[in-house]
């Protein structure tokens, strides 16, 4: 039996003992996997994978692919090809291919369809963004979850929050807000406005930490007169809560350790950064940065202290709103834009204009097969890596445990590329790899950690240039229509986003008097499209939901970029809904 880590895009970063038949198994001995994992993993072989290379529908050799692969690198001018990376594998190694494409002078899409807009809001606030993992929250006495599920994203925080004060803030009623002490089910776009007005009442009852705003924060005055911008009661309505829970929650929170876990789905808005800066400016308020059981976690930077091997100088087109029908060849590697993508409408003809489309990744999607080339590649199983997790500390290496008799590595295939063009070749992965751990890990109790996490976060101060917590002063909200319902997104248990398996339904609230199976037509500004309908129990009557992965389920979502960090906004649009008749 052999230990590895699982690459998967998720909080938790697994350790995993691989047994001599594959069968993957969690790791009991480590401190957040517990020897349990996640759906994905337990059924990890029963996934259906690109068993071999392909081009124009016809199955060829490895190396045929590699060939045209290079061919059609030859006959498409660099500033006329795009590369495009996913995020289903979140390896250090899976980022090497960048140095063929950027020394190429192709085009790179940048940025996130998932984080970036928050983590730039916290680094404005704190200078970097450090996670808070389980082994922290354990030493909490009152948890908010704040537009996360843990159930479904983050399962190996679960055994933290147990006997543990739980407040939920939600569109969605999520099963943890069933045992919670205190389920605020806010209006969509309503975060920002419900944390300045927490903020707000806990100045008004004089229940902030005043030491923490005198010794470690910059601007607080600043942020007060902010704040006495807004009534408190307009800021209740955006948020669709009331006095009462304003009460209700500080009266639970009070001379508490209270630890915060903020999802990605607060931030799906232009205005994301600005949401979790008002979020950090609760926190800050109460002193919970830097104090045991305490503090504010999201999707943290992973790789902050460490080298970044293929941290390249490229030019870039921004990710979330790249226009494919630009290039004449596009490389997509481990993403699937053809269902992730805002507004997919008009990606999909995008794609179409494309003269060559190369898809190289693990499993079938819609993206692959409308790709010209499919080169299919290794599982994590079958080449060398390192995860870094957004989720906490732990350095979890990725030996290679089999050799693969169906694709390449992302690190095979940058070498034949820089080889056939004659760039400078890639070191081994062994010595890229060696040196990312070297950079910033050390060992702990038998395990590889993130020397950032030597000193409690924030212990020690900020990572602003002042050193002291910035808090925000201002913030632009782009109001969206009245009319129609907000249209949200969210992870189910048995998909990671268009991975494994995917749920299509059109969940609607029972008040619309829908039935199962039922057939609709939503209309936004991006499309139009027909769903079958869901009826449940967990949405505001002014929502509707498709998880994420959803056939056709970003027709409808806004071909829009956030107003910092290149991020996608998803939910920044209203839909209208019709039965068919």
């Amino acid at each position: 039996m052999r230990l590895t880590t699982c690459p998967l895009d998720c909080f938790d970063g697994c350790s995993i003992v691989v047994g001599d038949d594959l069968k993957l198994k969690g790791n009991k001995a480590h401190p957040i996997t517990q020897g349990y994992l996640c759906h994905h993993l337990n059924h990890y072989h029963h996934f259906e994978r690109i068993e071999e290379p392909r081009y124009l529908g016809q199955s060829i050799s490895l190396q045929e692919a590699l060939d045209i692969l290079v061919e059609k690198l030859k006959t498409h001018a660099p500033s006329q090809t795009l590369y495009f990376k996913g995020s289903g594998n979140l390896g250090v190694m899976q980022g090497v291919s960048k140095r063929f494409f950027a020394e190429h002078k192709a085009v790179l899409a940048s940025g996130s369809l998932c984080d970036e807009a928050g983590d730039v809001g916290i680094c404005e606030g704190r200078g970097a963004n450090l996670a808070l993992s389980p082994l922290h929250v354990k030493e909490a006495e009152v948890v908010i979850i704040w537009g996360r599920n843990p159930s479904v994203t983050n399962s190996h925080m679960l055994p933290s929050l147990k006997g543990k004060t739980l407040i939920v803030i939600n569109p969605v009623a999520i099963d943890l807000a069933k045992n919670a002490a205190l389920f605020l089910q806010i209006k969509p776009k309503g975060d920002l406005f419900l944390a300045l007005a927490l903020c707000k009442a806990l100045l008004h009852v004089k229940g902030e930490d005043k030491a923490f705003l005198a010794e470690r924060t910059l601007n607080f005055e600043a942020f007060r007169d902010f704040l006495e911008g807004f009534t408190q009661e307009e800021l209740l309505s955006k948020a669709d809560v009331s006095e009462a829970h304003i009460e209700a929650f500080l009266e639970l929170i009070q001379g508490q350790k209270v630890s915060i876990l903020v999802g990605v789905g607060v931030q799906k808005y232009r205005f994301g950064h600005s949401v979790l800066r008002s979020i950090d400016a609760l926190g800050a308020l109460l002193g919970l940065f830097g104090k045991e059981g305490c503090g504010i976690g999201y999707l943290s930077n992973s790789g902050f202290g460490f080298d970044a091997p293929f941290k390249v100088k490229a030019q870039t087109e921004p990710l979330p709103i790249v226009d494919f029908g630009n290039y004449a060849m596009v490389f997509i590697q481990g993403g699937n834009p053809l269902n992730q993508m805002p507004a997919s409408l008009s990606v999909r003809e995008g794609i179409k204009k494309a003269s060559c489309v190369v898809y190289f990744g693990l499993h079938e999607n819609e993206t692959s097969q409308k790709a010209h080339l499919v080169i299919p590649a290794c599982s994590f199983l079958e080449k060398e890596d390192v995860k870094l997790s957004y989720g906490h500390p732990f350095v979890g290496r990725m030996p290679k445990i089999v050799e693969s008799e169906i694709g390449i590595s992302e690190y095979a295939l940058t070498q034949k590329l820089l080889e056939a063009f004659g760039y400078t070749p890639l070191e081994s992965e062994e010595a890229i790899l060696q040196k990312v751990i070297d950079s910033n890990s050390m060992q702990k109790e038998g395990f590889l950690v993130s020397k950032s996490y030597e000193d409690m976060p924030y212990a020690q101060g900020f990572y602003t240039p002042s050193g002291m917590f910035e808090f925000l002063e201002d913030f632009e909200e782009e109001p969206l229509e009245e009319e129609g319902f907000f249209l949200l997104s969210a992870k189910q248990n048995r998909s990671l986003n268009s991975q494994f398996i995917t749920d299509d339904y059109l969940y609607v609230p029972r008040s619309l008097g829908l039935e199962q199976e039922d057939k609709v037509v939503l209309q936004s500004p991006s499309g139009r499209c027909e769903y079958t309908v869901m009826p449940c129990d967990f949405l505001r009557d002014d929502c509707v939901l498709l998880y994420s992965g959803a056939k056709n389920g970003n027709v409808l979502t806004p071909h829009l970029m956030s107003q910092k960090g290149v991020c996608a906004v998803y939910q920044e649009t209203k839909v209208r809904l019709d039965k068919v008749r």
